[in-house]
């Protein structure tokens, strides 16, 4: 039966959304760190761990015949905490630094935006409803927050702002995307991952702030500890606010989001 309007397995991109996803991306940042660093299982290990929990949680969410708000969440976190380690890995353990790394996970971000877009003809959320455009949503999803990660760290701990002054900055780039997306035409589509980019290194940021030592900037609490409490505020959140499944119309339109 043809219809004008197809259901999402994805949530609607609106204020819950962006409150949810960025207390997810914190989480990935102390919930990654406490694996490879306070368990000193080291990058390489974390992420082969939490690349393991997303290959899982992302075919469970492909298999669903619909939108579960606790599994969508529950597969945003698994790309946080790989993103964390693997960015880590890739900054660190790959000896390139975090110019390199950060070079590395945007070409690696754009090349699946470009696979995404060739196969399918838009890369615009409102667009995914297949077992196909999930997969390259996904995809992309893993990209944006490793790259996030790295641009975090990289902001925080090489140009002297530290991680306030870092958290500031990102917050102040997601508030012009903001501007832009209420006061200009601009594809919805280029703002909905130019803001899911950067509220990782958010996230990244408010992570560090609470689970880096005193002495380098931050507020020295356990890297357990705080991660509980952000996944109790996550299971709130998702539990207690209401969220639906986007939709969209049956011909994709790429500039909407």
């Amino acid at each position: 039966m043809n219809q004008d309007v197809q259901r999402s397995k994805v949530p609607e991109v609106t204020l819950i959304f962006w409150i949810i996803k960025v207390l997810a991306t914190t989480l990935g940042e102390t919930g990654g760190d406490a694996v490879s660093m306070s368990m000193n299982l080291g990058y390489a290990v974390g992420s082969a761990i939490f690349i393991g929990i997303f290959a899982a949680a992302v075919v469970a969410q492909i298999v669903a015949r619909k939108f579960h708000p606790f599994l969508y969440w529950f597969v945003v976190v698994a790309t946080t905490t790989a993103g964390t380690t693997m960015a880590d890995f890739a900054d660190r353990s790959l000896g390139i630094g975090y110019p390199g790394g950060a070079s590395l996970l945007f070409a690696l971000l754009l090349a699946s935006l470009a696979v995404w877009y060739w196969s399918a003809g838009s890369i615009s959320v409102n667009t995914v409803t297949t077992p196909k455009t999930e997969t390259f949503y996904w995809v992309a999803i893993l990209f944006s927050q490793t790259l996030g990660t790295a641009l975090g760290d990289w902001m925080a701990d090489t140009n002297g702002l530290g991680y306030e002054g870092g958290a500031v900055v990102f917050g102040a780039g997601l508030a012009l995307i903001a501007a832009a997306y209420f006061f200009t035409s601009l594809s919805r589509t280029l703002l909905f991952w130019g803001a899911f980019i950067l509220t990782r290194p958010l996230g990244a940021t408010l992570g560090d702030l609470l689970d880096k030592p005193l002495a380098n900037g931050g507020l020295a609490f356990s890297r357990y500890y705080a991660s509980v409490i952000l996944a109790i505020l996550i299971i709130a959140c998702v539990a207690l606010l209401p969220q639906r499944a986007g939709t969209h119309p049956d011909k994709p339109n790429a500039t909407s989001a």
